[in-house]
Order: structure tokens, then sequence, then C-alpha cells
């Protein structure tokens, strides 16, 4: 059975982050959506965690997974997750790490929280800033249960992650040491694809995964990973397919693994080429070598972004594919489509969010219209203009604008000689 899971977002109680970010909304953002397991985010927030005790009950007694309390049924299944920022000195540097933290039981949660709370403060932010080296982290949380699943989180991003060009590392071992035979995976983030991660063999072993880290509920599933799992679904089973790297080719429903990752454009992404905010300068790693890494408007360093962390690091050229890599396809969330075919620039408009509901209503969940909708079947209440963006999406027939410093890229579907001719 195909499920489509998002496995890192926030609530709430993380800085910058809708207040509408509770487990009803979460919920019914997700049957829209199309996505059949959801990450609460956040469980070690105290606040937030008792949300998740009280709103949630398990789908069945040691099944891992939680269902709303109020719903009808198990459709949309809640996997407890959050994200921690470890802050430590290693190497004579300032380490700034993020990592992806899924349990396989609210008890395990319960007791990791616990834990925490005796040396830092879990109330201030739903993503708690942790002073401890990586190693150490690894090791309390399996000590307290072995089934954790412990990952980097946006892998290259340049501030905060295992890869990044301001605080990172080289190697996993250089980060986890003796731990790092406890990571089975890790998350592309937002600015890089599996196609770039591919160029790093050190890499080959763990398993590629996309998710969302949605401060928002409209940015929840913008990237996602699709598994093949039987009944019954179980952490269990999530589990085993990350650990081992489990995968299925693309005609196969008879066993379960990794089908594919949904992924973001990378240009799309804040960190993707290099630059300086400030200055509105950005290029890409040759000009950057060129420059000395320095801003030739304001003599300040750059912010080295992805890909040219990724050249940095990569021993393979670009367009490598391991034999075993998982497939992935690049998707464009389905009301910023709808927005730019309508020409308005506010994806929450109501004109957008009218259109979003005719689609999503009559065609099913947005993800299945984004990557199944046989396109020539659609009724011709929906304006022409929607369902060649769509077509155009699928097709890479875009005109992108990487990001870069901390600045989303721009993507666009219609060039300026489509929109004159409407």
């Amino acid at each position: 059975m195909r499920q489509v899971l998002d496995l890192h977002i926030h609530s709430r109680y993380s800085r910058a982050c809708s207040p509408k970010l509770l487990p009803e909304n979460i919920e019914q953002t997700c049957r829209t959506k199309g996505v059949d397991v959801i990450a609460t985010g956040d469980f070690t927030h105290p606040e937030w965690a008792a949300i998740l005790k009280k709103d949630l009950e398990e789908i069945f007694p040691d099944a891992g997974l939680y269902k709303l309390k109020r719903a009808a049924d198990d459709k949309v299944k809640f996997l407890l997750s959050t994200e921690v920022a470890l802050i430590y000195m290693d190497g004579g540097r300032c380490r700034r790490i993020h990592l992806v933290v899924q349990a396989p039981n609210m008890s395990a949660v319960v007791e990791l929280n616990r834990q925490l709370a005796k040396r830092f403060n879990i109330h201030s932010d739903g993503r708690p800033i942790l002073g401890i080296s990586a190693p150490e982290f690894v090791k309390l949380v399996l000590k307290i249960n072995d089934k954790f699943l412990i990952y980097p989180a946006h892998i290259w991003t340049p501030w905060f992650s295992v890869f990044g060009s301001k605080s990172g590392f080289d190697t996993l071992e250089e980060c986890f040491r003796e731990q790092t035979e406890h990571i089975y995976a890790y998350e592309t983030g937002l600015s890089s694809d599996p196609e770039m991660n591919w160029r790093l063999s050190a890499l080959d072993n763990l398993t590629v995964l996309s998710n969302s880290d949605a401060h928002s509920l409209n940015n929840i599933a913008r990237e996602a990973n699709i598994m093949e799992i039987d009944e019954p679904i179980t952490y269990q089973k999530i589990y085993d397919i990350i650990k081992y790297r489990r995968r299925v080719a693309p005609a196969e429903t008879d066993r379960e693994g990794m089908r594919e990752t949904l992924e973001f454009y990378p240009e799309e992404g804040m960190y993707h080429l290099d630059g300086h905010r400030d200055c509105a300068f950005s290029c890409e790693p040759t000009e950057s070598r060129r420059l000395k890494n320095i801003c030739p408007q304001c003599g300040e360093p750059l912010v080295i972004g992805v890909l040219n962390r990724v050249e940095e690091l990569a021993d393979r050229p670009y367009g490598f594919r391991p034999l075993s890599a998982v497939g992935f396809r690049k998707t464009v969330e389905l009301d910023k489509i709808i927005g730019e075919a309508l020409g308005l620039k506010n994806r929450a408009s109501v004109a957008v969010q009218k259109q979003y509901r005719r689609l999503t209503e009559t065609y099913g969940s947005e993800i299945e219209i984004l990557l199944d909708l046989d396109l020539q079947t659609v009724n011709e209440e929906i304006d022409v203009r929607i369902i060649e963006g769509i077509r155009r999406v699928r097709d890479g027939e875009l005109i992108i604008t990487p990001g870069f410093d901390g600045q989303y890229g721009q993507i666009n579907i219609f060039s300026s000689a489509d929109k004159s001719e409407r």
C-alpha cells in the first residue's frame, strides 16, 4: 500500500511557526494533501507533549503510531518526532548541528524529556538548544530505547547542519564518532535533492529522506517520502525500512520499502547558491572560488551555500547514480501553481483557495493531483492555465532564480510573454 510520509514538521511552540499548527489542523491538512503518516514535531516541548497526550491515541497497542482521538478513522497517523539543536565545541570550533529524532512510543518520549529537562531548558522552544555533543546525545537517546531513530536534519544547510559550511564537519564519522553506526538516514533539506547527494559515496549506505520541515500548515508535504507498507502500518515497519534501506522498484507492489521521495526544486531553497543577502549578490561555486569567497559589493565573506559545499566534499561527478538509489520527483505545491496561473502572488487568497478546494474535492488529494491525475480528463470548470501549470511542473519547464543566504529562490512557471497573452 502506498504511504506518503512527512517525518519532520514543527508545532506552534517553535520559533517563527504558525499558531495554527495544532493536531486537529495538521490532521485535516494531511487529509487534503494526501499525507498518511505525519510527524508530530516538537515532542520535547512540555506543553506540546501534553497536547499530544491529550489529543492523540495509539492506533492499536504497540503500533507506535497515533491518531487524532476525535477522528473517525486512522487515515492520518502521527509519528512522534522532534528536532533538536546541538551547540557545542569540538575540534576547536563551535558546532551547531540539527538532528531529527523519532520515538517508538509515548513512554520513550516521556523518559527522554525527563532526562533532558534535568540538564537543559526544554521549555523555551519547540526545537530545544542542547549543549551536548552529537555522540553523547545519540548515546543518551538510545540508552532510553534502542528503537529511536536519529538522523541529520537538512544535512547541508550552512548554519545548522552536519555538513554545513559554517559549523559542520566533513564526514559523519567526525561528527558522530563511535555512534556513527547508529545513524541510518539523512535528510536532504530543501536546498539539495538526492541527485546532489549521490555525488558523495560516504552517504550510499544511508536512507535518503526528504521532509517538509514545515513551519506552517500549507508547507506540509512540500517534501515527503513515498513508501510501500503493508497493513497493519506500524512504527516498527517504518523503522525497518529506514534502518535496513529497504526499497521497491517502480513496478513492485508486493514488497515493503522506500519507493521514491518528493522534492522541492533545490534552487528554490534558501541556501542553494553562495551569496550575500544584504548586497543582493549571489553566484555559482566557480565564481565564489574566483572571488576567494569574498562579496565583491562589501568585501565581507560570502555565505557558502549547499551547491558549493556538495562540490567541495563530492567524490563523484554530477549525474552519477548509485545502483541502489531510490527515485525522486520534483514538484511545486498546488496552491503555488494555482496562484501563478491566476496571476496572484498570495497563495492564501480567496480565489486561489477556491480553485484549490474545487480541484481537491473533485480529483483527490493534492499529491494525487500533482503526481497521478490524468490531465486529459479534467473537466472544463478548471482553468486551463492551472492544468498547463501542473504539466509544466511535471516536465520541469520552469524559470528558476536560485535562493541564497537565507533568501528563498523564485520559481516561475509562466514567462512574462505567457502572462501578457492572458
